[in-house]
């Protein structure tokens, strides 16, 4: 009888396995979780010129992934992965909901260094690779004291997704971790037709790892507005009714700080301002003049 060279089973076991724990788009193996950590995830605002923008959030979720190596599945078509709550093709990817409290949130209270805690949860652990938020309906703005919708276009999908490679978090503590998202207003509404759209640029962030600008801009009917920007990035504020503001989420560098006056009070540019994730850049008063 014919014997069957070993070799050839040794051989046919490597391609089984290689073809088992292929990401993505191959059945993956089931790994139980290590353990679970504890994620909290923050909201805050950049502004833009309107006196309130009301945006309807109705879930946040994180896809984790579970594996050993994360950076398998570095080239995952993660827009694929995110529009749907199952990855049927890979068991090592989990999504874990953050209860978060659906509801309509006043995204203009969160500015000049407030935040709110949309929620702390624990999760699985692992890497976390997507931030996914699903949008309600009810979005409106209000501009000099008049509501308007706020509607999301037509080729738009519901929801925000955030794409993370799985480091970004600031883990403070064992196993105890946090970001910020900062919902860019500014670059999220867009104006058709004395219609509004919403088209949302949320970007994220940690204290420890970014850099902030902060003063007091006076007299207040100046309404100023602060545009602090340099060649790679561009971050706005609006002074509070004391006239304070405060940006974070900068990348280390040199700015320039804008000083968008109105009201018959001159603009005013401050060069030069070098911010570092180290020391906050505190410009002091800023008095403008007519």
């Amino acid at each position: 009888m014919k014997k069957t060279n070993p070799l050839y089973f040794i051989a046919a076991a490597a391609i089984l396995v290689s073809f088992v724990f292929t990401a993505c788009n191959k059945s993956a193996s089931v790994e139980s979780p290590i353990g679970t950590q504890s994620v909290s995830l923050y909201l805050t605002d950049a502004p833009g010129v309107f006196d309130n923008v009301f945006i309807d959030i109705k879930s946040v979720s994180l896809l984790i992934d579970t594996s050993k190596d994360t950076r398998k599945k570095d080239t995952c078509n993660w827009d694929r992965i995110g529009s749907s709550r199952h990855e049927k093709n890979d068991s090592s990817l989990v999504w874990q909901d953050l209860g978060v409290k659906a509801g309509v949130y006043d995204i203009l209270k969160l500015r000049n260094g407030v935040d709110t805690l949309l929620a702390t949860s624990t999760v699985f652990k692992g890497a976390i690779r997507l931030i996914k938020i699903e949008l309600g309906t009810t979005h409106s703005l209000v501009k000099d004291s008049i509501t308007y919708p706020l509607n999301i276009p037509f080729n738009e999908k519901p929801y925000v997704l955030i794409k993370l490679k799985g480091g970004e978090w600031d883990e403070f503590l064992p196993n105890r971790s946090r970001l910020w998202l900062d919902f860019d207003i500014s670059r999220s509404i867009v104006e058709k037709n004395n219609q509004f759209y919403l088209k949302p640029y949320i970007k994220f962030f940690t204290v420890k790892s970014t850099a902030g600008v902060s003063g007091k801009v006076t007299p207040k009917e100046a309404q100023a507005v602060i545009t602090v920007f340099n060649n790679t990035d561009t971050a706005y504020a609006l002074p509070n009714h004391e006239g304070y503001f405060k940006i974070r989420g900068l990348a280390d560098g040199t700015y320039s700080v804008f000083i968008n006056a109105s009201n018959g009070y001159a603009d005013t540019t401050i060069s030069n301002v070098v911010v570092s994730k180290t020391k906050e850049a505190q410009l002091g008063l800023i008095t403008l003049k007519k």
